[in-house]
């Protein structure tokens, strides 16, 4: 019988080798598309066998379907953890808020190549794998809609705002903005960018100037 130190060692090998997978196929598939991207060139990419792609993935739509869990996964841990962390400071529901958008803006700008793919994605119908998009977007937004949801209750925001309309528009906004940022601004600092949609959050949403 494996021991448990030996088990733990295979899983985090198992996970650096899928984290390889998954980083070769989003710059891939966002250099030349889904369709023109190949096995072959994902593995050589990530440095790796053919079959070790096929031995963690069945099919590179289940690799692609499952890079759409696992990026938008870390979208929605960082978001999370950005309420929480404000929550333990003391901070109100707009800080909260607030420190998503700057978490949004990190992530995207660690993950720019994801970032692209997941919008374009959001835009498509005839894929296998949209049931599963669609999933994985409604656990990031929701993120958001509980911190406006709490904000109703504590009094802090509207009772009349739209929670899920404005928790999809918030997190819209900081994906087109990022994209716009790195597509067209690349000049300007993270911290410019968040003090920009900062302002536009404080007047939006606190009903402040």
């Amino acid at each position: 019988m494996e021991s448990s130190s030996a088990k733990a060692g295979g899983s985090t090998r198992r996970e650096a080798t899928r984290q390889k997978l998954y980083e070769a196929a989003v710059t891939l598939i966002a250099e030349q598309g889904f369709s023109a991207t190949t096995v072959d060139e994902i593995a050589e990419r990530a440095g790796v066998a053919k079959g070790t792609v096929y031995y963690n993935f069945a099919s590179k739509s289940v690799l692609f379907e499952e890079l759409l869990r696992h990026g938008v996964g870390l979208l929605t841990a960082s978001l999370k953890e950005a309420a929480e962390g404000t929550a333990r400071e003391g901070g109100s529901k707009v800080d909260a808020l607030d420190a998503m958008v700057r978490a949004g803006l990190v992530f995207i700008d660690r993950y720019p190549a994801f970032t692209q793919l997941y919008v374009a994605e959001l835009w498509r119908t005839n894929r296998a794998w949209q049931s599963t998009l669609m999933v994985v977007r409604q656990e990031a937004v929701a993120v958001v809609e509980g911190v406006l949801r709490d904000g109703v209750a504590a009094g802090e925001f509207s009772d009349e705002i739209d929670i899920q309309l404005t928790a999809a528009a918030l997190v819209g906004m900081v994906l087109v903005a990022a994209l716009d940022w790195k597509s067209f601004q690349p000049e300007r600092s993270l911290d410019d960018v968040h003090a920009a949609l900062s302002r536009l959050l404080q007047g939006r949403v606190s009903g402040t100037v």
